[in-house]
């Protein structure tokens, strides 16, 4: 079908998202551990140990990680004695240290010139399960609207948040092209929701040798400036 708009995924789509999420981590449980003498023997699995009875008391608060992450934070504040309010402000300085880190993104410079180009001729959402800023990154402005998971509805691959961009963009699902890097979450909840869509294969893998693949995509490339012949 003829592509009137795209939808793309951030993470792993448009820049490496390994040494974002490293350092972002990294930098986080420094904070962490800094806030309060008795943290400063924290580890990642510490902070996991607040994220898991969460997810086991409430399995819908996986899709809105912000918020899980937040509630872990003022758990933990709580449980070492920190008054509601405290815990409440702690987790929002914990979490503040985390959004820094995690939109400071390196942005290759070929992924501008595509998006720009793009976004001359036809328009551009954002589809993220994650949390990262595209407007503290340098993409915000090429997308005229950012979806996320959480906020927005469940998480890929679940339907909400491409309905809404089908909605947003007053198009057919159809004439909607989604990127993304993920089979599951990107190509598999594309397609299932109507969509038309682009498995984005920086890695060199083979489609049909892969675990994840339970639908084919409409279209598969190994560079996002394949996208611009497009339309």
């Amino acid at each position: 079908m003829p592509i009137e708009a795209m939808t793309f995924d951030l993470d792993d789509t448009l820049y490496d998202n390994v040494p974002v999420m490293d350092k972002t981590e990294q930098e986080t449980l420094q904070f962490i551990r800094q806030y309060d003498a008795r943290f400063n023997h924290f580890t990642e699995q510490h902070i996991d140990k607040y994220k898991k009875p969460l997810l086991e008391n409430d399995p819908e608060i996986f899709h809105d990680i912000t918020h899980w992450r937040w509630l872990a934070a003022k758990n933990m504040l709580l449980d070492y004695g920190y008054s509601e309010e405290k815990a409440k402000q702690g987790a929002d300085d914990i979490m503040a240290h985390f959004a820094y880190w995690r939109s400071a993104i390196d942005v290759p410079k070929k992924t501008h010139e595509v998006l720009a180009k793009l976004a001359q001729k036809i328009p551009l959402i954002a589809i993220t399960n994650g949390n990262a800023q595209p407007c503290h990154c340098g993409l915000g402005d090429y997308f005229s609207h950012i979806l996320k998971a959480g906020p927005d509805g469940r998480s890929k691959p679940y339907p909400d948040m491409f309905d809404k961009a089908a909605s947003l963009l007053n198009l057919p699902h159809q004439r909607i092209l989604h990127v993304g890097d993920h089979l599951v979450t990107d190509v598999e909840g594309a397609i299932r929701s109507g969509l038309q869509a682009c498995w984005i294969n920086l890695n060199n893998r083979n489609l049909f040798q892969n675990n994840e693949t339970r639908v084919i995509p409409h279209i598969e490339i190994n560079d996002l400036r394949y996208l611009t012949e497009l339309v």
